[in-house]
């Protein structure tokens, strides 16, 4: 069964959505509805997918095996605050 939703966003979410899903030639209600449904499924037999965008992004940066992030952050905010 089908129901309507009434969301309440920024509109700058709401228009980049709309041009996200333009390219995709897919709906803002399908979108949000599979959102929904990969928050709420608790099926152990279901693996957790991320969203397609998030899939596209991984593997983006390649780092080296000893690379140390903490270090590494903590030089940058040493910096931004000095």
């Amino acid at each position: 069964m089908e129901a309507k939703l009434t969301l309440k966003l920024n509109s700058n979410s709401i228009q980049r959505a709309k041009e996200y899903v333009s390219k995709k030639k897919t709906s803002l209600s399908s979108i949000v509805e599979n959102f929904f449904d990969s928050l709420t499924i608790n099926n152990e037999s279901e693996k957790f997918s991320y969203s397609p965008l998030v899939n596209e992004l991984s593997g983006i940066i390649h780092l080296d095996e000893n690379y140390d992030y903490k270090s590494d952050y903590a030089s940058y905010l040493d910096k931004k605050y000095e």
